[in-house]
């Protein structure tokens, strides 16, 4: 039997509900295989450890994290923490240390789940977002001038290096021709504002691309393809963006799968030297902590991307197919679905949904 370790940093707020119903999902699954098995070991970093020790994580946290074959996070974030102290002090510092150079983000909707566009059905909205993930716009470097005096600046740097730059456009390359859905790879830029960073990055992709001439492509601007995500997004297959325009870009994706609480995500080290990280990207909630309303499919959905990277396991699938037949059913759902049920009660459901689909 194949023992996989993984690092579980429930973290803060609803993060510590929808994360007890994705490992409950993740061992339904080892259980229905058979042949694997999944230990875990909880982390309680986040903003409440901040609060009680002055930092978001251990000092030697990635060490501690290295060991693992995977990392599991559920949210980050309390009102009295900055959104600056929480994301670098734990988020970047992760993704960065190991190098998860790619931010993977599914837009996908299910059937039954709700979709703010008229007349659009689960077939029109199918498309990934690869999102560069330790440089770029969040790379750190910067900072302030003259603080607090008439003449205060703040400067902020973006920085992209070809080696990084080059490495996610390939993996969405890749990822197109894997997919053999659209064989297509759009590029979100804004190289007509950004005449160094975002020249450089189309450069790059015109360069990748002549090495992909099955896949067709597409350079459009980051504010032109947000109207378009709105207006025709079956006409997406793989997005390639960088980290400030992929961030943005994939909330307003996971608006047209239903809402927040279908979206997951990873932070891939895609040669697999360190550890990967895989979160919701929820947030918090802190005004519904406690009270059972937190959506787990996120979480879930999530969980099942971190077996995609691990297993390479097609019957992960399965884990998807499990939360489309809670939704069709209509039953088991929380109230941002209009439904009256708990974050618990639809992990149950969900894991019932799998060992259908296994006992078939």
């Amino acid at each position: 039997m194949k023992e996989y370790k993984i690092a579980v940093i429930p973290g803060d707020g609803i993060g510590t509900e929808v994360m007890d119903e994705g490992i409950k999902v993740l061992n339904t699954f080892a259980e229905l295989k058979g042949d694997i098995k999944f230990t875990y070991e909880h982390f309680p970093w986040g903003c409440e450890y901040y609060l009680k020790t002055g930092k978001m994580m251990d000092d030697d946290g990635l060490d501690k994290l290295e060991k693992f074959d995977s990392i599991l996070l559920g949210a980050v974030g309390y009102p009295t923490v900055p959104d600056h102290i929480s994301l670098h002090g734990l988020l970047l510092k992760i993704r960065q240390g190991f190098n998860q150079c790619v931010n993977l983000r599914p837009i996908k909707l299910l059937p039954g789940a709700p979709c703010p566009l008229k007349d659009k059905k689960p077939e029109d909205i199918d498309f990934i977002v690869v999102r560069e993930n330790v440089e770029g716009e969040y790379s750190g470097v910067g900072g302030i001038r003259f603080p607090d005096r008439p003449e205060e600046i703040a400067i902020q740097t973006s920085v992209f290096t070809r080696k990084n730059t080059e490495k996610i456009m390939k993996y969405a390359f890749d990822l197109a021709q894997k997919r053999n859905k659209m064989n297509k790879v759009s590029s979100a830029t804004k190289s007509n504002a950004l005449n160094y960073s975002m020249v450089f990055w189309d450069k790059l992709f015109n360069e990748i691309a002549d090495n992909y001439k099955d896949i067709d492509t597409e350079t459009i601007h980051v504010d032109a393809i947000s109207m378009f995500f709105i207006q025709k997004p079956q006409y997406y297959d793989v997005v390639v963006a960088s980290n400030l325009f992929g961030d943005i870009i994939t909330d307003l994706g996971a608006a047209l799968q239903g809402g927040l609480g279908f979206a997951a995500s990873g932070n891939l080290n895609i040669d697999k030297e360190f550890p990967s990280m895989f979160e919701p990207v929820h947030g918090s909630a802190p005004d519904i902590v406690g009270k059972g309303l937190a959506n787990p499919m996120a979480m879930i959905w999530t969980a099942k991307m971190m077996l995609d990277h691990m297993l390479e396991d097609p019957q992960a699938e399965e884990i998807v197919n499990a939360i489309t037949d809670v939704l069709v059913e209509g039953k088991t759902l929380t109230g941002d679905l209009k439904g009256s049920a708990s974050t618990q009660e639809v992990g149950d459901a969900i894991c019932e949904k799998l060992k259908a689909r296994f006992n078939k």
